[in-house]
């Protein structure tokens, strides 16, 4: 039987885990439900309303649970067991996924109970994110730990791709949302049968009870504390977040499909689903060439490609060439996203996880939420050529300013504990 000591599987050793392909398959699936789900509650919202305003409710419902909870859902996955967390975060998608089927059975007009059941999506929402983080270094040795991160960041994009397809193929085949409900149902509920085989290594602090806090204002925000201290995890996880703020070009698509690229639904399409294949494709070349050295500066140079290749897309007017540059910006960022995701886990220690995870998915929020924002204004301003370019240009200064104030992030060498690990 092939093991992790086996030079064949090099590029797949994560998956000679169980836990690992446990974790990757309830995280493939219960990413699939919710993409599948959201396909079909846009539509559905919108075909009641015929108002555009409502879609941004759709994604302001689920997101603003998160600026609320995060510190507490950080904590939470600190001082509980992670596994079972993970688990009830996950029944939780089952059963908004429940309701939004009984929602659409009996009454399929009431957009407020929508906008009830996307709430509560948010709050299961803002559990997850840190505690889905923090379990997954304890799913794999660290020598493998690259090598898992890889492969968590291919099935993730695997499953954005593939869920809004599948939502909406479901809804045209059953003539309705019900169809897409149910299977998130069925889906989501198996995520939750493949979590509980989940039986993650034990660390020194979960042995020894040292990472179990109280629930004080000091311990809340100990995660703030600990990033501001820590300048190598504040510098990648700012000039993430920073990059895609600036540069928001995916925002204004249906802006350049239709009045610079002259193409139609079909073009827009391309154009939206370029940039995930482009990220599913190096997470996968990642895997199996792994980042070794120069890991900092490694993710500057991507987070710099990320930015000219804004600016290319920006100025293209061919629609090939323009997927094209999305082909690689995605494939781009998906270098920073690997090299930030390890960096923050494995130089945080492990009772530490949950809170440090849940500050970056509040900077992951406020990029992506305002990222959209700032590219819809500047485009409204200056039209939306000047708005992507000026956004490449500032995506530009900022590697060049980072790299300066951050010096420990262009530093970085190797993606180990004895390499990152915080020495007080």
């Amino acid at each position: 039987m092939p093991t992790a000591r086996d030079p064949r599987l090099a590029g797949r050793v994560a998956f000679t885990y169980p836990n690992f392909v446990s974790y990757s398959l309830a995280r493939f699936f219960v990413v699939l439900a919710l993409e599948m789900q959201s396909v079909a509650v846009a539509w559905q919202v919108y075909e009641v309303t015929q108002r555009p305003i409502d879609l941004g409710y759709v994604g302001l419902a689920q997101f603003a649970p998160g600026f609320v909870l995060f510190l507490f859902a950080g904590h939470a996955a600190d001082i509980f067991d992670r596994r079972k967390l993970l688990m009830a975060c996950y029944a939780g998608f089952a059963l908004c996924s429940g309701l939004l089927l009984y929602i659409s059975r009996f009454s399929p007009h009431s957009v407020h109970a929508i906008y009830v059941v996307l709430v509560m999506l948010g709050i299961f929402r803002s559990f997850s994110f840190p505690v889905s983080r923090a379990i997954l270094p304890q799913l794999v040795p660290e020598e493998h730990f690259p090598n898992a991160v890889a492969w968590n960041a291919s099935t993730l994009q695997m499953s954005n791709i593939a869920g809004p397809a599948i939502g909406g193929l479901a809804y045209a085949w059953f003539h309705g949302p019900e169809g897409v409900y149910a299977l998130s149902l069925a889906v989501s509920i198996a995520s939750v049968l493949l979590t509980f085989r989940i039986h993650p290594f034990k660390t020194p602090s979960t042995r020894t009870g040292t990472g179990r806090e109280p629930i004080t204002p000091r311990t809340v925000f100990a995660g703030f504390r600990f990033i501001w201290m820590k300048k190598l995890i504040l510098g990648s996880i700012t000039l993430d977040m920073v990059a895609v703020l600036l540069g928001g070009a995916v925002a204004l698509l249906p802006v350049y499909a239709k009045s610079i690229l002259h193409t139609g639904p079909w073009g827009l399409g391309l154009l939206r689903s370029a940039p995930g294949v482009g990220a599913a494709l190096m997470a996968i070349v990642v895997a199996y060439r792994p980042i070794r050295r120069r890991a900092g500066l490694t993710m500057l140079m991507a987070v710099a490609s990320f930015g000219i290749l804004t600016i290319l897309f920006g100025i293209s007017h061919s629609l090939i060439f323009s997927i094209l540059a999305l082909f690689l910006l995605g494939a781009s960022d998906m270098v920073s996203v690997i090299i930030r995701a390890t960096l923050v886990q494995i130089a945080t220690p492990d009772e530490m996880r949950g809170r440090v995870n849940a500050v970056d998915f509040l900077f992951i929020g406020v990029s992506n939420e305002l990222g959209e924002f700032e590219s819809g204004l500047t485009a409204q301003w200056l039209g939306a050529v000047p708005a992507v370019i000026l956004g490449g240009v500032g995506t530009l200064l900022v590697i060049a300013l980072w790299a300066w104030i951050f010096p420990e992030l262009r530093k970085a060498d190797e993606l180990t504990v004895a390499e990152l690990m915080p020495k007080d």
